[in-house]
């Protein structure tokens, strides 16, 4: 059924042009920054926490957000709110990705654009559940950033998160074909930016990058449940393994009493990249999962409610049953290199 609503869809051939148009734009956008321009508006520069070991500028949210705004603007000025507040977050970022911003200047920024969404569009629920609401919607932006770290890899979760928005928002209950069109369009703008941060990478997303694209998931995710396209549970699946990556990190630096918002290379897909399976092998491994993923959350369009929520609680349990597997690995290459060291 849903194949056959998204094959007999007169918006697809629009979509995918707006995805190639997009792609197209965002990467000669990033060509035209492989200048000293690029060096000059961000740098990364490598420390002991890094995946990385040479400088690399981070400029690539300039390939994808400008793109993604201006074909939000233009061809879907529904959401025309979560354009400006896209393109404020980034603003905001590139400041910090430059010169660095203290983390409360950052939240605040964070705050206003996620609060902006829900006052403007709200939902019809109490004020603690729109609250708690927005705080996930805040977490979902900074965990984007958190997850920024390996070739390749936020990339192609944009990539893949936002065509699966696309093609829901076009067999979902209410089709919105406007929010098929600005998903397809970062879909796009998220697949150019790739053809120059997959392994090896030459630019990196940046923080301007990071914190839009995650604002922008969490942003069209809620309007897609607002205006009964999807039910609740589907971006949080969409981007879940991002989520349960980030959230049992942090939940595990907390228990330990460590300061969360430092940087570290505790995450499992930093694990899988120090453990052997390299930049492409860790981003190939987690495409897998991604689009498992969500080919699994657009088949549940439309099934009954209690078999949508128990598939959801088992992908999770899937997910954590995969981290449990990496987290195995990264014991035995920890013995094979203590076993090294004593020899």
């Amino acid at each position: 059924m849903v194949t056959q609503a998204f094959t007999t869809s007169p918006w697809v051939a629009p979509a995918l042009v707006a995805l190639g148009a997009a792609c197209a734009c965002g990467a000669i956008l990033l060509v035209l920054l492989r200048t000293g321009l690029a060096w000059r508006l961000a740098t990364d520069i490598p420390n002991d926490r890094s995946l990385h070991d040479r400088p690399t500028p981070r400029v690539g949210g300039w390939g994808i957000v400008p793109v993604s705004v201006a074909t939000m603007l233009l061809i879907a000025p529904s959401l025309w709110c979560a354009a400006a507040a896209a393109a404020f977050l980034a603003a905001v970022s590139q400041i910090d990705d430059r010169r660095g911003l203290p983390a409360r200047v950052r939240f605040a920024a964070h705050l206003i654009a996620v609060v902006g969404i829900v006052v403007l569009y709200p939902a019809p629920l109490p004020w603690w559940l729109l609250g708690a609401l927005s705080f996930l919607m805040i977490w979902l932006v900074n965990l984007y950033n958190f997850m920024d770290g390996a070739d390749g890899l936020a990339g192609g979760m944009a990539l893949f998160g936002f065509t699966g928005y696309a093609v829901a928002a076009l067999v979902g209950a209410y089709p919105l074909p406007e929010l098929a069109l600005a998903s397809a369009a970062i879909a796009g703008a998220a697949l150019g930016f790739l053809l120059f941060n997959f392994h090896p990478a030459r630019i990196f997303l940046g923080d301007a990058g990071s914190i839009s694209l995650g604002f922008l998931a969490g942003a069209l995710g809620y309007w897609g449940w607002l205006r009964g396209t999807w039910p609740i549970w589907f971006p949080a699946l969409v981007f879940a393994p991002f989520i349960t990556d980030a959230s049992i990190t942090l939940a595990r630096r907390l228990l330990r009493g460590e300061r969360f918002w430092q940087p570290h290379r505790e995450h499992y897909y930093q694990r899988m990249v120090r453990s052997g399976m390299g930049h492409a092998g860790t981003a190939g491994a987690w495409y897998a999962v991604m689009a498992t993923g969500i080919i699994l959350a657009v088949c549940l369009l439309g099934r009954p409610q209690a078999f949508q929520w128990c598939a959801v609680a088992t992908w999770v349990v899937v997910l954590c049953l995969l981290g449990v597997v990496v987290d195995l690995r990264w014991r035995r290459f920890q013995s094979t290199l203590s076993k090294q060291s004593e020899v």
